[in-house]
């Protein structure tokens, strides 16, 4: 049977930078193990164990941003996946800036839309119905 397999994460636990970025995989491969990947990759080799980290994520998560993206981090005070995105105004910036995922924030402001909206129409049954506010 085909697997959909997501991405591994490993980071420098004290920088946060990515060290290897395993990819997402389709196919009838067995899913590695973090052991495995520390015998397969040579930069994991070079390391101890105790000073690189992992995020593992779904198939997909976070595939837009991915896409979009120029860099991507992990946060080492929230252990937080963060991404640098192009900024058409200065297309070769000195420092990266990176923030959450910008799906996430996408999904924060259509909730808030959502919020807003759904009080104006309460505020707009109140008045058409006469009660005071």
């Amino acid at each position: 049977m085909e697997q959909y397999v997501g991405r591994r994460l490993y980071y420098d636990k004290s920088t946060g930078e990515i060290i290897i970025d395993t990819r997402e995989r389709i196919g009838y491969e067995v899913e590695a193990t973090i052991e495995s990947d520390f015998d397969r990759y040579t930069l994991l080799k070079e390391r101890t164990i105790d000073s690189v980290g992992v995020i593992e994520l779904e198939y997909g998560q976070y595939s837009e941003d991915f896409e979009q993206a120029t860099r991507c981090k992990i946060n080492p005070e929230t252990l937080k996946l963060e991404f640098s995105y192009p900024d058409p105004n200065n297309p070769v910036p000195e420092v990266p800036i990176y923030r959450k995922p910008l799906t996430e924030e996408v999904e924060l402001l259509k909730s808030a839309d959502l919020d807003n909206k759904e009080a104006i129409t309460t505020l707009y049954e109140m008045m058409l119905s006469g009660m005071e506010m």
